[in-house]
């Protein structure tokens, strides 16, 4: 079915309680674990209707951030999602105290139940009305974001528009393009201030009434980080500090020869060649239909996906005044279709769509026909592998989308993707600083952002930038609002998609057949046992990162 003529319908609360009311008690009364497997499919038959409507809810509103019906919409799910949460919750208590539960574990999973004891002590009647209240102050933030007005070269641009000018060719159009948004964020940062503040308050508060000191604990758990925990991301974030912020500030030094400057500066950040970065040849009707070329000829699975992605009109990815920033790919298990949500820009990232999010959205399709719907309860360092493997794994067909400068986008491809990994340790870091110390002040925050830039991003010079300079950049991070404790998963996964790029760069066959292989796996191991089992290394395990860092200096520097 085309997502245009997906109907949609209110979610009421009253018939999810009636529901689960229902449910527990039937569940409550099984004699065996099949009679109790039997019942719980009725869960995944309901909520797969309830996901969907919640899910084209939030996606409608996405698309056009003013019109009225699906923002009373946007605004009813806020409310309304932490208590189906709560009843979720309550029901999976009855699976995991079951006397069956040795059946259940067997077909359902070990990771699944594993996830319900993380869930258990991370939501209680006590805290739903903290849980509204932040779902509240995140639409608020979206809604500051996706309603930003920029003036610039006679236009009035919102964040996703500007980014072409943030990166063109000339030096000075990028500067004032930065400027530009230096000072949006200015006209805007006290009320972000006041608005994290809340948000960092409120969580707080969350984890406290649970038991715990502080929401970091909390957080991992609604992250279900069910087989490594801070201790193992710390060490992970030292093995970055030792290895590849060394290895990136090397790279800049190269970056700066390809851009001809005599010293990096802030607005410099994103460029990597002096005749400016390439970007995509075409319309973005054509950027599609190199994407479907691309698919069909990479492997039978992806041209049956993207097929299917085409003909169902799952894409939504023109840039709009009123369409929420940024993108991202999502299911419906009614339709068992992915969807993906882009802004199309006239930038290189229109192309990251097309291999990125579709990396979501292939693993979807995939396992679409997978009754266990725990098995796609995805975490999101795994999530994040399908994704950013996929883009190494399209390389070969850049020329459809770059032309002669293909060689250009894989250089800075490859540089970016390495470049990062130092700044999403920083992302990780600050949250942690923040939700170990929520009495500190918006200026407070502000400085040890200052300060860990100084540690992550050695080389990156603000030029005196009265908000950037000054420790504000993280407030355009919109992870930072949205998931604490998100953003390490890109940086895990991206360096196990590293692992897939030098595997695929000996044997491009093999590679792809254990690509394939882990997207089939969803989540019915743990973590670092589905690695092994794709024959992929654990970014904790000591040695890793150093290796990686090596192995990837040989293919930029």
């Amino acid at each position: 079915m085309k997502c245009s003529e997906m109907p949609y319908r209110r979610v009421e609360i009253e018939e999810v309680r009636d529901f689960f009311d229902k449910l527990i008690s039937e569940s409550r009364s099984a004699k065996s674990g099949e009679e109790q497997f039997d019942i719980h499919r009725k869960y995944y038959e309901y909520m797969s209707d309830v996901y969907t409507n919640l899910k084209l809810g939030v996606f409608r509103h996405n698309i056009d951030t003013t019109e009225e019906y699906y923002l009373a919409e946007n605004d009813h799910i806020d409310e309304i999602t932490p208590l189906i949460s709560k009843y979720v919750n309550d029901y999976n208590k009855v699976l995991y105290e079951s006397p069956y539960r040795s059946y259940l574990e067997e077909k359902i999973s070990r990771v699944a139940f594993k996830n319900i004891e993380l869930q258990n002590n991370s939501i209680s009647d006590l805290i739903l009305p903290l849980m509204q209240e932040e779902n509240a102050l995140i639409s608020r933030y979206d809604k500051i974001i996706a309603s930003a007005r920029i003036p610039f070269n006679g236009e009035e641009l919102n964040i996703s528009l500007l980014r072409k000018y943030l990166t063109d060719s000339d030096r000075d159009v990028r500067k004032r393009a930065w400027k530009a948004l230096s000072e949006y964020f200015s006209s805007v940062t006290d009320e972000i201030d006041e608005i994290f503040d809340k948000l960092v308050k409120n969580r707080t508060e969350q984890a406290r009434k649970l038991g715990f000191e502080n929401y970091v604990e909390l957080g991992y758990n609604r992250m279900n980080r069910n087989a490594y925990r801070r201790k193992e991301v710390e060490n992970f974030r030292r093995q970055v500090k030792e290895s590849f912020v060394p290895f990136v500030s090397e790279l800049q030094k190269k970056r700066q020869e390809q851009i001809g400057v005599d010293a990096l500066k802030y607005y410099d950040n994103d460029m990597f060649f002096k005749e400016g970065n390439p970007r995509p040849v075409g319309t973005p009707e054509q950027i599609m239909q190199a994407g479907l070329q691309m698919y069909k000829e990479l492997s039978p699975e992806t041209a049956e996906f993207f097929d299917f992605m085409i003909e169902n009109e799952l894409f939504d990815v023109l840039g709009r005044k009123t369409k929420k920033a940024g993108g991202y790919m999502d299911y419906l298990p009614k339709y068992k279709s992915p969807f993906i949500f882009a802004n199309f820009n006239g930038t290189s990232s229109d192309v990251d769509v097309i291999t990125h999010e579709c990396g979501h959205a292939f693993q979807g399709y995939v396992t679409r026909d997978d009754e266990i719907m725990e098995h796609n309860d995805l975490t999101m360092e795994t999530a994040e592998i399908h994704s950013m493997s996929m883009e190494y794994f399209t390389y070969g067909w850049m020329d459809k989308f770059f032309g002669d400068r293909a060689g250009d986008y894989l250089k800075m491809h490859l540089q970016d993707s390495v470049t990062f990994i130092p700044y999403g340790c920083m992302v990780d870091e600050f949250q942690h600083i923040i939700y170990d110390k929520p009495d500190m002040t918006p200026a407070d925050r502000k400085e040890v952002w200052k300060e860990l830039e100084k540690t992550y991003r050695p080389w990156l010079d603000f030029d005196g930038d009265p908000f950037f300079s000054e420790g504000g950049y993280w407030q355009r991070q919109g992870h930072i609002f949205w998931n604490p404790f998100y953003y390490i998963d890109y940086v895990l996964a991206s360096v196990v998609a590293m692992q897939f790029k030098v595997w695929m760069d000996k044997d491009f066959k093999d590679a792809w057949e254990h690509y394939l292989k882990l997207c089939k796996l969803s989540v019915k191991d743990f973590y670092e046992n589905e690695l092994d089992e794709a024959g992929l290394k654990s970014p904790f395990r000591d040695g890793t990162i150093k290796t990686l860092a090596d192995e990837m200096r040989a293919k930029t520097l």
